[in-house]
């Protein structure tokens, strides 16, 4: 019997990590790389357009502003009506606005633009995690989230060439680069809309790719982790929103998201800024790949150890840790060879981080507030993307790197804090299971 029931699970786990995984990893790409595209059409688009670095820096972080009214209802309406049509339709929006992009005449015209993404593409990401506990136990999650996480350095690895790529080679109709990059990158957001609504499924009970002793098997696993989760967590959305350890966690991930698209807008730039060789962008770009490179062994490894230990709080803070060192060591750095080992330093922390951090994440909430409280964390987390831009746009680039360290400290404190609340809750989860 024992045999059997392995078998079962196995069979199940792969099947659903085979369907659902590498789809959702191809969103993500498409989703970041339409989002830090602006990075790279700076190059060009500053120039044409006369933007400042404290314009281009407020162009960067307003996405995040659209995004951060926008992500708990989102999730909510998601939660409600299904993942396939609402993520189909989060989609095929925001690749039309990437499109429009290609053709904005003003700085007004990109403000608007830029708002308007981050509205349509509000509740992607948080919408995905949430999908995510809908098919995949806990000790599952780390590894599904690490696949997931991918996207950003694979998304900085295929957006970097491409994207200067079409710089240096496209004016077709007269015009500029970066107009087709925006017009070219936004397309296939469009596309896989439509493909969303015919290749996801909503909930493993509507898997007609799983035989119905695979259904069952994998609904009673998760139905059991939604009862456990009901005597550890709060059940009722106003209770969650009383408890402290939701805004730690939006803090320490503020920290996360003020680094991660810092650097994801900033890098190609900073780069240009100390490189006396590299005279092309796609040359700029080919460095710019280098810390990505870094970023994905260090979110799948992340993301399975802590799988495997049980361990996610300190794979967090070791994270965190390497993070400022690079950081620091970027406000220091004075040749291209130096800037870009520590970014590839501070890349291998903050993709390790993203790489267990929303398996941890799911942890705190049960299935009637995981909808508000992933979304919330996310939200709160995503003036990050606000913040960061703008502190590299507004200061110096050395002083820039030591402000977000110190931030990253912050974090780091933040969650020293929630892991003695975490270890106390997990000894009272064991509790639980032993009865």
């Amino acid at each position: 019997m024992t045999q059997t029931v392995n078998a079962l699970e196995k069979r199940t786990i792969n099947k659903t990590m085979l369907r659902i995984l590498p789809f959702i990893l191809v969103l993500y790409i498409v989703a970041y790389l339409d989002r830090v595209n602006l990075g790279y059409a700076a190059l060009q688009m500053n120039a044409e357009l006369a933007l400042t670095a404290e314009v281009f820096g407020l162009l960067s972080g307003i996405f995040f502003i659209g995004y951060f009214f926008f992500e708990v209802p989102s999730n909510m309406i998601m939660h409600k009506i299904g993942a396939k049509v609402w993520i189909a339709r989060i989609m095929f929006s925001w690749g039309i606005i990437v499109v429009l992009t290609g053709f904005a005449q003003t700085t007004t015209h990109l403000y608007i633009l830029r708002f308007l993404l981050g509205v349509a593409e509000a509740g992607f990401f948080p919408g995905i995690i949430l999908y995510l506990t809908y098919w995949f136990r806990a000790r599952e999650r780390g590894k599904a989230t690490a696949v997931l996480l991918l996207a950003l350095p694979v998304g900085g690895l295929i957006g970097a060439p491409v994207s200067t790529w079409i710089l240096d080679n496209i004016s077709w109709l007269s015009m500029s680069g970066w107009r087709w990059m925006f017009i070219l990158e936004g397309i296939p957001a469009a596309i896989l809309g439509f493909i969303v609504i015919f290749y996801l499924t909503n909930r493993p009970a509507n898997a007609k790719w799983l035989s119905q002793e695979e259904k069952d098997w994998l609904e009673g696993e998760l139905e059991s982790e939604r009862q456990q989760s009901l005597m550890v967590n709060k059940v009722s959305k106003r209770e969650m929103l009383k408890d402290s350890k939701v805004w730690k966690l939006s803090l320490l991930y503020f920290a996360a998201y003020t680094g991660i698209y810092g650097l994801s807008f900033w890098m190609p730039t900073i780069i240009k800024s100390l490189s006396a060789t590299a005279t092309t962008n796609l040359e700029i770009g080919w460095l710019a790949m280098i810390p990505a490179v870094v970023g994905i062994p260090a979110i799948l490894f992340v993301g399975w150890s802590a799988d495997r230990t049980n361990a996610h709080k300190s794979h967090l803070l070791v994270c965190f840790l390497i993070s400022i060192i690079g950081f620091i060591g970027c406000g220091f750095s004075n040749s291209v060879f130096m800037m870009v080992l520590m970014l590839a330093i501070t890349s291998a922390g903050l993709y390790g981080f993203t790489g267990c951090f929303f398996a941890y994440l799911t942890f705190f909430f049960t299935e009637s507030t995981a909808p508000v409280g992933i979304a919330l964390v996310n939200s709160f987390a995503a003036l990050g993307g606000f913040v960061g831009p703008m502190i590299l746009g507004a200061v110096a680039f050395t002083s820039g790197m030591f402000i977000i360290a110190g931030l990253l400290a912050i974090g780091g404190v933040t969650l020293m804090s929630l892991k003695l609340a975490s270890e106390r809750k997990l000894e009272k989860l064991k509790e639980v299971q032993a009865n």
